[in-house]
Order: structure tokens, then C-alpha cells, then sequence
């Protein structure tokens, strides 16, 4: 079992950056490829960004390719979500999800486990 817990969500202009982190605990962080998605209201739950257990490979959706980078501290049981040049269509509650497998896939119901969500607005 893995229990996720997001932090780092809020309010920002646009062009502002934020970084979202979801603290992990429970056995074997380091095994679990890890993913960010989000929802806006009144719209499905849309991929962000997802990384393999090792780092070495990691996956962007094309909306916020060369603006957010997804990392992970496997010594800290930690991703981190760094969001740079927001806006207002980036506005949603972020949530991050831990997958028992190898590959950063894209797609929600490759992921076992799921963190609240933290909200993050971007006033334009």
C-alpha cells in the first residue's frame, strides 16, 4: 500500500511558476514509476507528466512539454512536479499517482495509487 500526499499547489499569474511535490510512504517508493495529472472543472482528468522508478525515462503531455519538469528523490519518497511559464488553461486540481510498474505510461488506469489533489490557479 502507498499513501500519496500532494503540497505546493496555490495562486499565480501567469507566466509565474510553482512546484508541486507528493510525498509517498509505504513499502517500496523506489519500485513505482510515478505520474501527475490534473482536472479542471467540468473536464476529464488529463495526463501532465509521468517518470520511471529509475529516472530514466520520463513522459510529457504536449501541452506543457519545455514548461514542466517531473523529478523524483527516491531517498526522499518525494516527486516533484516544476511548472514554469503557467497559464490560465493550466488552472486545475493536480493530482499524483503511483503505478506498480516499470514505464511512465500516460493513461490513468495504469496507476494503483492516488493522492488528493492540490488545487493550483492561474490568474491571467
Amino acid at each position: 500500500q502507498v499513501q500519496l500526499v500532494e503540497s505546493g499547489g496555490g495562486l499565480v499569474q501567469a507566466g509565474g511558476s510553482l512546484r508541486l511535490s507528493c510525498a509517498a510512504s509505504g513499502r517500496a517508493f523506489s519500485t513505482y514509476a510515478m505520474g501527475w495529472f490534473r482536472q479542471a472543472p467540468g473536464k476529464e482528468r488529463e495526463f501532465v507528466a509521468a517518470i520511471s522508478w529509475s529516472v530514466s525515462n520520463t513522459n510529457y503531455a504536449d501541452s506543457v512539454k519545455g514548461r514542466f519538469t517531473i523529478s523524483r528523490d527516491n531517498a526522499k519518497s518525494t516527486v516533484y512536479l516544476q511548472m514554469n511559464t503557467l497559464k490560465p488553461e493550466d488552472t486545475a486540481v493536480y493530482s499524483c499517482a503511483a503505478a506498480r510498474d516499470l514505464y511512465p505510461y500516460p493513461t490513468p488506469d495504469n496507476y494503483n495509487y492516488w493522492g488528493q489533489g492540490t488545487q493550483v490557479t492561474v490568474s491571467s
